[in-house]
Parts: structure tokens; sequence; C-alpha cells
């Protein structure tokens, strides 16, 4: 049976009445919830390699999974890793990433990051946090998809659009920023559940929890959200 609608309108004593113990205890159900929900979930984009994980987060920044998706197999068909990319034309890479917006910057990038990886790293994408920000185009965003999923180490918590959300709505955060976000998700949170915790809450806030609702009233974790109380 879903559960009976809930006012929409936050509770604004959330998270300050709530000690961090709770929210680490409200945390951890929540978790086994989310992983009854979204068993498989899992980063939306396409990936073979670390070095194609990378290209395709830089790709999504401001576009849609689907678009990029659509976009990398002739991306990479064309230049299959960082030795092609280093090479390359920045306007032939241009012409295949058009449709994902900001294409200048992101060829640009893209091309940046190659030659740095080839001269610097023999070729092989960075395993650290702070080598993967000194690639063109990579910010903690980026560092933490490619850490967590493509290397399974995850050092922080991937913080888009849809986690932000999420986090404010279910009182774990107050900060709009998202470097400060991930700072308080990283304090409820454990550490071998941070890139799941990104994925699980990128499906529930594209299904339910969406931009522009709370479907509270569809919402199988409404038990556990302060919007409810």
């Amino acid at each position: 049976m879903p559960a009976p609608a809930i006012p929409r309108k936050q509770n604004p004593d959330f998270p300050n009445r709530e000690s961090l113990s709770a929210r680490r205890d409200r945390g951890a159900q929540m978790m086994k919830e989310l992983h009854r929900m979204f068993p498989d979930s899992r980063t939306a984009l396409d990936w073979k390699t670390p070095f194609q994980l990378l290209v395709a987060t830089i790709l999504s920044a401001q576009c849609t999974d689907v678009r990029v998706n659509l976009v990398t197999p002739a991306l990479f068909n064309r230049f299959p890793g960082p030795a092609d990319f280093a090479c390359a034309a920045q306007s032939e890479v241009e012409e295949l990433v058009h449709s994902t917006g900001f294409y200048r910057n992101k060829s640009k990038n893209i091309i940046a990051a190659s030659k740095r990886i080839m001269e610097r790293y023999a070729g092989e994408v960075p395993s650290t946090m702070e080598e993967l920000l000194s690639l063109a185009g990579v910010a903690r965003k980026t560092a933490n998809c490619v850490m967590g999923t493509a290397f399974r180490n995850p050092v922080g918590v991937v913080v888009d659009t849809h986690v932000g959300r999420i986090a404010r709505r279910m009182g774990y955060t107050r900060e709009q920023d998202p470097v400060k976000v991930e700072r308080d998700l990283m304090k409820v949170f454990e550490r071998q559940e941070w890139t799941y915790l990104s994925h699980s809450w990128i499906d529930h806030g594209r299904a339910t929890c969406t931009s522009r609702t709370a479907r509270c009233e569809q919402c199988e974790l409404a038990e556990i959200c302060p919007r409810r109380v």
C-alpha cells in the first residue's frame, strides 16, 4: 500500500535538531531500503575502460547520460584511447561531441587531459584523487566517479543535482555547495556505500524524488524522510 500523502515543505529544523548519531542510524536504515529498491544500481554511462568513463563523465556535464551514450560509440571508435585523443584535431572531436553541449570546452579539456595522461602517467588514467584533479576538465564529481566506479576505491561521494537535492530533502545537509554536501554525506554514510549511494539516489531522483516535485505519496523512503515529520 502506498504511503499517505506528505506535505512538501520540509521541516526547517532538520538537520539541526537531529544528532549525527541519529542521522547515521536513519542513513543505515535508508541504505537497506535502497539496496532493496535498486539492487543493481550503477552508473548509466556506458564505458569499458577507466579512460572511457573519464571521457564520458566529462561529456555528461550539463548533458543527459542518454545523450552521452549516443555520442561515445562513434567517438571511441574514432579515438580509442588517450594516445589517439592526444593527437586529435580539436575540430574533429568537437564535431563528434557537438550534441552534448559546451562542446568546445569539453573537446579542449579531453584533448588536454589525454596529453597529460600520455606525458605524465604513461598512458594510464591515474588512480588517486590528487592526480585525477590535475587533469583538465576534472573536478571532484568526475574524479569521484572514476575513483569509485572504475577503480572501486571510493574516496568521496559523487554529488550531482539529484544527490544534492535528495540530501537536502532527506535532512542530511542544508548546504548548496556540492563539496560541502559531499562532506556532510561522508560523515553519515559508511565509506563502502559512497559509490552505491550516489547511483541509487540518482535512480531515485529520476523516478520519484524529482526536481519538479517530490512524489512523496509514492516514495518507499517516506517513513524515514523528515518531510513527513
